[in-house]
């Protein structure tokens, strides 16, 4: 769930990005007395998300202005159907549609494309989860994205948990230490709340690393042979990851290799924004 404050954060910078001096093309015509009322419509089908965000860009540019939502974050809806609405001073509609339609449409593109994702391994054990590939300054509401289609959050930061990649491990071999000591003693040094993750690319990586009781192993652009090998070398001593190479037309045979979680950094970075449209109606 994203909080009131993050939002509010980031819909006011983009306010202020937008109209860092006003609008002065509401200002020069259109009535201060006047009011409006628009709809946010779908233009196409998809899966929503932003819901509070998109009423925070009307809210923060003016409190008069009321947003009504009609859809939920993770609802599906229909091409036409009305997704929200929104009444207040004309000006402050005019001002904040940008914004507003901005930050819900790249979210409900997110959402839309996640659950094309969830469904193609919804009948294995598999969770569709996200990357640290992210906007800048907008992760949190990127990820939210993700979970309303019905994916999973991968961890949100470098502070959440130890994840070691190919150019940590490779930093390590040079200094001469192996793999397996290099895990425990960073176990060591760790509080016990800290999960590790390792990721590998190969399947005569994968015993060192669990010697060391590693909690994840990420395969790492493994072939669909390779993954399901590896899958049986773990034996369910660790959570297995797929990562890489991952597309909606290879993601069903990747889940179907039994590994636990499936990453996909498309799901934030190739997302395309959702067709959107505030259909608007001057009231006087």
């Amino acid at each position: 769930m994203l909080a009131d404050i993050t939002i509010d954060r980031a819909v006011r910078a983009a306010l202020d990005e937008d109209a860092p001096w006003g609008d002065v093309t509401s200002a020069a015509l259109i009535p201060e007395t006047a009011t409006a009322t628009a709809d946010l419509v779908a233009r196409e089908p998809g899966t929503f998300a932003g819901g509070a965000v998109f009423a925070a860009a009307f809210r923060l540019t003016d409190p008069r202005v009321q947003t009504t939502l009609r859809t939920a974050d993770g609802e599906r809806f229909a091409a036409g159907d009305v997704l929200a609405q929104v009444t207040g001073p004309a000006r402050a509609v005019l001002t904040a549609e940008r914004v507003g339609l901005n930050f819900t449409q790249r979210m409900a593109g997110i959402a839309t494309l996640t659950a094309q994702y969830a469904a193609e391994v919804a009948h294995t054990r598999a969770r569709i989860v996200d990357t640290r590939k992210t906007t800048p300054g907008l992760r949190a509401f990127d990820k939210h994205a993700v979970v309303c289609g019905g994916g999973h959050n991968h961890r949100f930061s470098l502070s959440d948990a130890v994840m070691a990649k190919d150019n940590h491990l490779g930093v390590l071999t040079a200094q001469g230490m192996s793999v397996t000591a290099a895990l425990q003693l960073a176990q060591a040094r760790l509080p016990h709340t800290v999960h590790i993750e390792v990721e590998v690319d190969r399947l005569d990586q994968i015993e060192p690393v669990l010697a060391a009781g590693i909690g994840t192993i990420m395969l790492d652009n493994f072939s669909l042979e390779d993954l399901r090998t590896g899958v049986a070398q773990v034996a369910g001593r660790a959570i297995v990851e797929a990562s890489g190479g991952v597309n909606l037309q290879t993601v069903r045979r990747i889940a179907e290799t039994g590994v636990d979680v499936i990453s996909v950094g498309a799901l934030t970075h190739g997302a395309r924004a959702l067709d959107l449209g505030l259909d608007l109606r001057i009231a006087g």
